[in-house]
């Protein structure tokens, strides 16, 4: 059983209804990973918050319920003192932007294995971070993806 994590975008696509494919997947994914060792990062929870009340699909008070609805259910994982030069060194030796680079630090720090998000390269893996875009799956191969977590 791999621990995974969910990227803010899987968050964000949880509430907002505006793609409705993008909208359902979301959901069975957060549902799914609900019921495994899923963590999610300050980060990712703080991007969701900044991007959720920005874009106007909810006020802030319940952006931020739902941001201590998703911290009940699942663990958040926060930077050490040394993430930031791991966050370099990834940044730098992936070629990917820094925050990416932070995500990916946080995550191997706590033990991370997968990443679902749509904004890395689909199968990569960054620093023993395999990140899988559950937007190019479908209903079947979620299904199947988290059979085998």
């Amino acid at each position: 059983m791999s621990r995974l994590s969910l990227d803010a975008n899987v968050l964000i696509y949880g509430i907002d209804a505006g793609d409705p494919a993008k909208h359902r997947t979301a959901r069975r994914v957060i549902m799914l990973a609900a019921e495994r060792d899923c963590v999610l990062t300050l980060q990712a929870l703080a991007e969701f918050y900044f991007v959720a009340t920005r874009k106007g699909k909810l006020d802030a008070p319940q952006v931020k319920a739902q941001v201590d609805e998703l911290r009940s259910v699942f663990p958040m994982v926060l930077p050490s003192a040394r993430t930031l030069n791991l966050a370099i060194d990834a940044s730098e030796r992936h070629r990917i932007g820094f925050w990416d680079g932070m995500q990916i630090a946080v995550m191997h720090e706590a033990g991370v294995g997968i990443l679902l998000s749509e904004d890395l390269q689909d199968g990569q893996i960054y620093e023993g971070v395999r990140c899988l875009n559950p937007f190019a799956r479908t209903a079947v191969q979620l299904t199947r993806l988290f059979r085998s977590i």
